[in-house]
């Protein structure tokens, strides 16, 4: 895979390898065509034949329009100071001197000051690769004194968090060439299609399917992925997960359709024979299910179809077929547990897992966050915070409101509490300082008080809704414009070498350069650099990655060839191991067995919102929310196709793919006498948004989806003409985890 240059009519033309850096799902290696220094088409290696052995990765339409996005003629090009007030937008443009010498004065300032934890590096997946801005940023302010830092993300908050509660890990999830075992393939709240899931997922599930297994989606809309691959939909009310697998226990239970023997043997907590000691009666997950717990509610179907809205039949036939369909898997997406007791579904999952005997065998899956039990060592940049305080990356609006005092009851790790507020936030690549965030209007409004946060440093691409509330803006490269090294996103046995395919252009700079002027002005270039080049430090992470990978390529050529593959002989299975032998490997749980009730949980003594056992707990903004008769639709927000987050929203070509609307179902819609394409407001306490109405059969009654990412707009009665739901998102971070429960609202729809 060479760079191979050609002469074209007098105009040199050159085919590079690289990739896509950004948070979209996969990461494919992409054939640059440039000509005469401008990249004129993307393609893929289509020039590599598929076998079974090596299959192209082939890239989805966002890194196919990509050229609209590199060559858009907002991209931003000198560094800019804030000369209005915060979130105004008005800016002067200043030079890289005096930017950095700014914000170093800040950095010294907040340090001397508040000391470490007053400086905050905030969440952003803009840019995922190995030599990422973020990247070098967090080596630097280590040297420096260190910084707060978080934990989880905005996407799998809840699911990372409480998986390890049942299984010790999140490494739950058998490799994709193991699906094709599966004879049932029951995917809950997981639009692959559109969010891509590791690049190749759909022709996993495709060969899955036409080797014979069944495939059922469960999600409110009748997603893409549904319309592909399903022989099911089952359309089910946001929230509610946990009730409909609570119900299909008791089936399994009831009908004796589960592994009572694997049970026995591998599990802790699923009936009174199996508790930890010292536990009264009543506490068990079969006495739960059974209405044998304080709740004395049978967790039937006929039950569960008054919160799901899934018909109690259907339930019944789901649970049979799980129950006597074997190997099967209950995949669970991360959209479920976005929401106001998303822990709970990350934890039922497993239990229906363990009651069927799905665990550790080919065609299998342990449910729960389902990461590839497979491990590739790819180096990173060292560095190590000497700041040990960490906050939930939900979190840091408590952070800044009082965040002096704040402790473990508000997501504090590290340290007993936080000794200061924020004062000082980095964003970097990435858009979640407002954007993607809960309640744009009010979080808004807590970065326009100066008083709070002292300042705000953002290093972007364009002029994105959190961009507007910075007081200094870098102008960043782009993907296409610099050299990195990019990991698969969540499975694939690969890594990729981006190559540089242009220039950058106007004043933008890469991340190593402008964070190693700064490191000058702190006294620590020296230290920061070692002396390296950007080209030294890929050779110094190719050279470490060699040292744990037998047979990966020189530098040189990893960056020619521009992917390295690892093979493997067959599937990786999770908890294989400990199934086939269990005398010789445990489960990495405090018990050595699978916790379906967690003694770490019941010690937190907060039965009502973190259960020892997975519970259906109702969500406030939920189908049982007295509020739904003044706010009467649940709101979700869907992953569009055209957008990777709010990363492509200002792509024209990706608008013609996919406009911004709200979709509705056609009974919710003619009740309000909404048409196709009507301009209507969705709106609850928190704000309104305006956009055009895409009345659809394929979302369930009382339910609408405005698709999460576009950015956040407001006219100025403060309406957001975009439609960015996280106007109207709660900012309401979920009880165990401080996740973000983003689905979980209620909302009503008028026309304009």
């Amino acid at each position: 895979m060479q760079e191979k240059v050609v002469q074209l009519d007098q105009k040199e033309e050159k085919f590079v390898y690289t990739s896509g850096s950004h948070n979209c799902g996969g990461r494919c290696l992409l054939k640059v065509q440039v000509r005469d220094g401008r990249v004129v088409g993307i393609t893929n290696e289509d020039d590599q034949p598929d076998t079974p052995s090596y299959f192209q990765l082939r890239g989805c339409l966002r890194c196919r329009a990509y050229r609209d996005r590199l060559y858009h003629p907002d991209r931003l090009l000198y560094p800019l100071k804030r000369i209005g007030k915060r979130g105004e937008g008005e800016f002067e443009q200043i030079t890289w001197p005096e930017a950095l010498d700014y914000i170093a004065d800040k950095i010294k300032q907040v340090m001397q000051t508040y000391g470490p934890e007053a400086i905050y590096l905030n969440y952003g997946t803009g840019n995922a690769g190995q030599v990422s801005e973020r990247t070098w940023l967090k080596r630097l302010l280590s040297l420096y004194g260190g910084y707060l830092s978080y934990y989880g993300t905005y996407s799998s908050a809840c699911t990372s968090i409480a998986t390890p509660y049942t299984y010790g890990t999140n490494q739950t999830g058998n490799s994709r060439e193991d699906w094709v075992n599966s004879k049932l393939l029951i995917l809950l709240g997981w639009n692959q299609a559109d969010t891509v899931w590791g690049t190749n997922t759909s022709y996993y599930l495709k060969k899955a399917k036409v080797a014979g297994a069944k495939i059922i989606v469960i999600d409110p809309i009748y997603s893409n992925t549904a319309v592909s691959l399903a022989d099911q939909w089952i359309a089910i009310k946001p929230t509610t997960d946990s009730a409909l697998l609570a119900a299909m226990a008791y089936v399994l239970i009831t009908e004796n359709l589960y592994d009572m023997a694997f049970l026995n043997q591998f599990c802790l907590g699923f009936d009174e024979q199996h508790m930890p000691e010292g536990i009264l009666p009543g506490n068990s997950y079969k006495s739960y299910i059974l209405g044998l717990s304080t709740d004395k509610t049978e967790k039937t179907p006929l039950w569960a179809e008054a919160i799901t809205g899934i018909p109690e039949n259907v339930i019944i036939e789901l649970a049979r077929a799980y129950g006597t369909t074997k190997p099967a898997a209950l995949i669970e997406g991360y959209g479920p547990q976005r929401h106001a007791y998303g822990e709970q579904i990350a934890r039922s999952g497993p239990v229906l897992a363990a009651m069927t005997g799905n665990i550790g065998i080919a065609g299998g899956w342990a449910s729960g966050k389902g990461n590839e039990a497979r491990n590739h060592f790819v180096a990173a940049i060292p560095y190590e915070n000497p700041c040990k305080a960490k906050i939930s990356v939900f979190s840091w609006p408590d952070a800044i409101l009082h965040g002096q005092g704040m402790g473990g009851d508000f997501s504090v790790q590290g340290v007993n509490c936080l000794s200061t507020n924020i004062k000082l936030i980095f964003n970097i690549a990435g858009n979640c300082l407002v954007n993607q965030h809960s309640d744009a209007n009010q979080t808004a409004a807590l970065l326009q008080d100066e008083s709070l946060v002292e300042c705000i440093v953002v290093n972007d691409q364009f002029m994105t809704a959190s961009a507007k509330f910075a007081d200094i803006i870098l102008p960043a490269d782009n993907m296409m414009e610099r050299n990195d090294i990019v990991q698969s996103w969540a499975y694939g046995d690969y890594v990729l070498y981006m190559n540089q395919a242009v220039e950058t252009v106007g004043q933008c700079r890469n991340g190593y350069d402008w964070v190693s002027d700064l490191a000058e002005r702190l006294n620590l270039k020296d230290e920061f650099t070692e002396g390296k080049s950007l080209d030294a430090w890929l050779q110094y992470l190719v050279s470490e990655t060699a040292k744990q990978n037998p047979g990966f390529p020189a530098y040189e050529t990893f960056k020619a060839q521009g992917i390295y593959r690892w093979q493997h002989d067959r599937p990786a299975i999770a908890f294989e191991n400990q199934i086939a032998n269990p005398s010789k490997y445990s489960f990495p749980t405090p018990s050595g067995k699978i916790e379906l009730f967690s003694a770490r949980l019941w010690e937190m003594k907060k039965p009502a919102k973190i259960p020892a056992i997975p519970k259906y707990i109702p969500a406030w903004e939920g189908p049982a929310d007295p509020l739904i008769e003044k706010y009467p639709l649940q709101c979700i927000g869907a992953h569009s196709k055209r957008r990777a987050h709010s990363t492509f929203d200002n792509v024209k070509w990706l608008e013609e793919v996919e406009r911004q609307a709200v979709w509705i179902n056609s009974i919710d819609a003619a009740a309000r006498d909404i048409r196709q394409n009507d301009r209507v407001q969705v709106y609850n306490k928190r704000g309104t948004i305006e956009l055009p109405a895409k009345v659809t059969s394929r979302i369930m009654p009382g339910v609408v989806s405005v698709p999460q990412g576009a950015w956040w707009m407001p006219d100025s009665q403060g309406i957001d003409q975009r439609g960015s739901i996280n106007t109207l998102t709660k900012y309401q971070p979920t009880p165990l985890a401080f996740g973000n429960p983003q689905h979980t609202n209620l909302v009503e729809i008028k026309k304009v």
